[in-house]
């Protein structure tokens, strides 16, 4: 974070000083978890579901930080944050917050984003939006990459992309950075808006539209609306990178004062992707055209949907000042970032294993789905199984949209559907009614139940991907197969 007085956070939170020096100066960066704390740092007391974060002040002041940004007075420097209303607490999600205290650390939070995010801006700093149903974690890394060259860049790590993730990203940026790449999600309207104030883009981009958390939103306009918030925050001298090939998102264009640019496989769409290949890892190369002119780009990441979220990436580049062959370079030399997303491994034996269980809903689904076939049709046939869990937050649509998976899988020819847990019960219900399936699909109660499976019938060659929600954490099913006792 840039060097701020304790006068000057308080005056940006509009909360209190409570045993503090005004003058003294946070120089650090600002933590939520105090075992996170450096000398210099600012810590951000906030309730848990176990543990409240004003109880650890002492121990943050201890290991260096300046001051505690806190909901109550407590026995350390700090500065004291002031309520928000019910409606306000009520609107985020923070578990353990029974008495508001949290919601009020989150708002305070967000307006010293907003007042560092301001300052940097008037200064040169560029902030990038990036929300969409799915996809977003993987553009947001591959954006971050494409930018690099052209200065120091910041962007959260994983899924960090919440009322505490933004804010705290932002505040990740310094007088250095020249880009701050940010990625926004939503469980209901307003939710963009909100993370849009907390730090205005200049650029923003919207991927796609889906059902993911289609239980919370309501319904599929909803989210619609939702998603589109980005762009009518965009200001008039900003760029809004909608896809052409949703026509949910390209709607999006008369919602914007900005200028927009259209990325996609169509060819109205100003940065495009031509003559498409997948090789044998289901990696795409295509050729990236532009205005200013063309370039091969060879991804390293696995699944073709790879491919729009790279054209976005590319927009942001060439708007910021990149060159076509620069561009492709950076998208060709760029790796997979986050973990549990598309993360291929193979084993000494020759089994591959796709480890895609960070999280999951049925656009994300059918795309891995997609790239595990692609994967087994390869050069000689390869056994294909899809390891599958429970896709959460669907509401109403959860039996239909599991069952579509579960069928999905039959029309793919994937050899084995192994389905985890009551929740997602209708994947296997689905397949089976599809192909007549009988050993093909098995539904299975838990993760050692399906580990013990596949240990017993996976074969030298195989491919399994493995997919669910995080909730499900099925990523414990990847990571048996790939300890020392699966080889």
């Amino acid at each position: 974070m840039i060097t701020l007085t304790l006068r000057e956070i308080a005056d940006a939170v509009g909360g209190t000083l409570h045993q503090a020096d005004p003058e003294a100066t946070v120089t650090g960066t600002v933590e939520f978890d105090s075992r996170e704390v450096t000398p210099g740092g600012l810590f951000i007391a906030l309730p848990g579901d176990k543990v409240d974060g004003h109880d650890f002040a002492a121990r943050a002041i201890d290991s260096g930080a300046v001051a505690v940004l806190a909901a109550r007075e407590i026995d350390a420097p700090s500065v004291i944050v002031p309520p928000v209303s019910e409606a306000h607490t009520r609107s985020v999600a923070l578990t353990g917050d029974k008495d508001g205290s949290g919601a009020a650390v989150l708002a305070a939070l967000a307006r010293l984003a907003r007042y560092v995010a301001d300052k940097l801006a008037a200064t040169g700093l560029t902030i990038v939006g990036v929300t969409g149903s799915s996809g977003k974690t993987s553009t947001k890394d591959l954006i971050a990459q494409v930018l690099a060259p052209l200065g120091p860049t910041v962007a959260p790590p994983g899924s960090f992309n919440n009322e505490l993730g933004h804010p705290w990203t932002v505040l990740r940026a310094d007088e250095q950075t020249k880009h701050l790449v940010l990625e926004l999600s939503a469980r209901g309207p307003g939710h963009i808006a909100a993370l849009c104030d907390t730090a205005p883009p200049r650029i923003g981009a919207v991927l796609n539209v889906g059902t993911a958390h289609l239980g919370e939103f309501g319904s599929r306009e909803d989210i619609v609306r939702t998603k589109g918030e980005l762009v009518e925050k965009l200001p008039e001298d900003g760029v809004a990178i909608l896809n052409a090939d949703d026509p949910l998102v390209a709607a999006m264009a008369s919602r914007t004062k900005a200028r927009v640019v259209f990325v996609g496989e169509t060819e109205s769409a100003h940065v495009r992707a031509v003559d498409i290949d997948l090789d044998d890892q289901a990696r795409a190369s295509f050729v990236l055209r532009t205005a200013q002119g063309e370039a091969r780009v060879s991804l390293g990441l696995h699944g073709p949907h790879h491919v729009g979220n790279a054209l976005t990436a590319a927009a942001v580049a060439l708007e910021m000042g990149s060159t076509v062959q620069e561009v492709a370079d950076s998208l060709t030399d760029a790796q997979r970032v986050s973990a549990r997303r598309m993360e291929v491994t193979t084993r000494p034996d020759g089994v591959t294993v796709v480890n895609d269980a960070f999280n999951a809903n049925p656009e994300s689904m059918r795309a891995a789905l997609k790239t595990l076939a692609t994967m087994a049709r390869a050069g000689n046939r390869r056994r294909s199984w899809a390891v599958l869990g429970v896709m959460g937050e669907l509401g109403d649509e959860s039996v239909r949209a599991h069952d579509e998976i579960g069928r999905l899988a039959v029309r793919l020819d994937i050899n084995r559907l192994v389905v985890i847990g009551e929740q997602a019960r209708a994947m296997h219900q689905g397949a089976s009614l599809e192909g007549s399936w009988g050993e093909e699909s098995v539904l299975v109660p838990d993760v050692d139940a399906a580990v013990a499976l596949l240990r017993a019938e996976l074969a030298p060659g195989d491919v399994v991907l493995v997919k669910a929600s995080k909730a499900a954490a099925l990523w414990r099913v990847a990571e048996a197969l790939l300890a020392e006792d699966a080889r």
